[in-house]
């Protein structure tokens, strides 16, 4: 991993941290006194669900204190706020949805009311961090409502992990403007008004800069545009130390999201955490000093410093093996102990034969010259009695016109090593088909992987989202269909 990361050592703080404003400004409210928040009195001690650390104080430490967090409707972003507001916290919603999506949960009005009802003060605005005006008119409502800003937090961001030609400029610019640019602007706008904060704060929901290639080759643009959030705080930490702490948090693991359910289908929430614990981790950054800056954070190494051991509260499902983050280098093999250690049986573990048929040459049943392009025979592939072959005889069995109407897709599958070759399944065309070779008519998702893992996988023996995420499947095209065809494999797992 690129060395961006610095060390630190854990603070530990007994006080609040009053959010007393050092100047004013013509679109300020004066700043209003300690006793105008209402007494602090004694800490109740409500550690993070996490556990409980001896003589700390995990409340009021945010109390009074105003948090500007985007994309704060759902998610990872409402959970920091629902956080701080149980300190009392003051929390400006900017997020875009304002009216109920018709598939994904929480409004800004949602939010609020769950976030006042927790013990904070909320202020819902409608907020596109692509539109330069709209931030700006949040940032003036927070300042007039609350008398300042005092933390950021850069959480809204788009997802598409799509390949470099499958990806439509349309999606690249929708990246790289809500996750680079969008952050980029929003601090900008912010820091006038951190600064004249007494722990004026910018905390980013970006990964650690690691250059390992894996984490382009599938999804180029994705990986560039959260980078981007990342080099905001390199750049920010150094241009404003000691004045505005900047840090970054990331997951260790997975975290159950409206974002990862649609990426990962149906079952993914067991091998993900709840977003609780990136709550619990950007708590204690937030209430550590301007000096904690420059940090890329990884949610369950803070948590271990500041004392949290039982992390099965985290848990979705607690003691179900869990799915590493993205832009985090974990090996297959030691990945594969940590979920032994949880009584599972990793189905990607292989031996030295599937690691070389990952590096095998260009497939030699594919014609070339005048003749690609053509339907192609893989009589390579076609032995009686092969695991791919049998299995596709089962899949073309069970394909019927219910399913051609409800998937709507051709799926085309680049198998190396044994078996190897190109197959298909059409469930597009009349009827529907499945076999050898390219398939009739345009193809929708391209998949590939080993033949033994593509066995594993239709018979229900390897999660198509742990093979996508530890690299043993890349999928290019529409990645709808393939979340659908993954829910369809529920249908093929009895029959293999």
């Amino acid at each position: 991993m690129y060395p961006f990361t610095r060390p630190y050592s854990a603070s530990l703080f007994s006080q609040p941290l009053l959010c007393l404003k050092l100047h004013t400004s013509p679109l300020r409210a004066p700043a209003r006194s300690p006793d105008d928040r209402g007494s602090i009195g004694p800490a109740r001690h409500t550690p993070p669900s996490g556990g409980k650390r001896k003589g700390r104080d995990f409340t009021w430490k945010l109390r009074g204190c105003t948090l500007f967090i985007t994309g704060a409707s759902r998610g990872i972003g409402k959970a920091i706020a629902l956080k701080a507001a149980k300190d009392g916290a003051n929390i400006v919603i900017a997020a875009k949805t304002g009216v109920p999506h018709r598939t994904l949960p929480g409004t800004i009005y949602t939010a609020a009311e769950e976030i006042e009802a927790a013990g904070g003060k909320a202020l819902p605005c409608i907020v596109n961090v692509r539109e330069e005006e709209q931030i700006v008119d949040a940032v003036n409502k927070a300042v007039q409502t609350y008398g300042g800003i005092d933390v950021l937090v850069n959480n809204a961001s788009a997802i598409s992990l799509t390949g470099t030609l499958e990806t439509p400029t349309k999606k690249v610019d929708l990246m790289m403007s809500a996750n680079t640019r969008g952050t980029y602007l929003t601090s900008k706008i912010c820091l006038p008004y951190l600064r004249k904060s007494k722990i004026g704060h910018i905390l980013n929901i970006s990964p650690p800069i690691n250059l390992n290639p894996v984490w382009f080759r599938n999804h180029c643009a994705y990986t560039i545009s959260k980078y981007g959030m990342s080099m905001c705080v390199l750049g920010m930490a150094e241009e404003f130390r000691g004045e505005v702490a900047v840090n970054a948090l990331w997951p260790q693991t997975a975290i159950y999201t409206s974002a990862m359910d649609m990426l990962g289908g149906a079952g993914v929430e067991k091998q993900c955490r709840k977003t609780d614990i990136l709550a619990d981790a950007a708590y204690c950054i937030l209430t550590k000093p301007k000096n904690f800056t420059g940090n890329f954070v990884i949610d369950e190494n803070l948590l271990r410093e500041e004392g949290v051991k039982n992390f099965d509260v985290y848990a979705v499902a607690p003691g179900h093996p869990l799915l590493p983050d993205f832009f985090l280098d974990v090996d297959p093999e030691t990945l594969a102990m940590k979920m032994e250690a949880h009584g599972a049986s990793p189905v990607f573990r292989e031996g030295k034969k599937q690691d070389l048929s990952k590096h095998e040459g260009p497939d030699k049943t594919k014609a070339e010259g005048p003749e690609r392009g053509k339907h192609h025979v893989h009589f390579a592939a076609e032995k009686s009695g092969g695991p791919v072959v049998e299995t596709f005889k089962i899949i073309k069995g069970a394909i019927n016109e219910e399913i051609v109407k409800s998937i709507q897709g051709v799926y085309q599958f680049e198998l190396s090593g044994e078996e190897g070759g190109t197959w298909y399944i059409d469930l597009k065309s009349k009827g529907g088909s499945a076999g050898s070779g390219e398939p009739p008519g345009k193809v929708d998702v391209i998949m590939s992987m080993s033949s033994s893992d593509f066995v594993k996988m239709f018979s229900g023996k390897l999660k198509p989202t742990m093979a996508f995420m530890s690299g043993k499947l890349t999928i290019k095209g529409d990645m709808a269909l393939a979340i659908k065809l993954e829910k369809l494999m529920g249908q093929f797992n009895a029959k293999l």
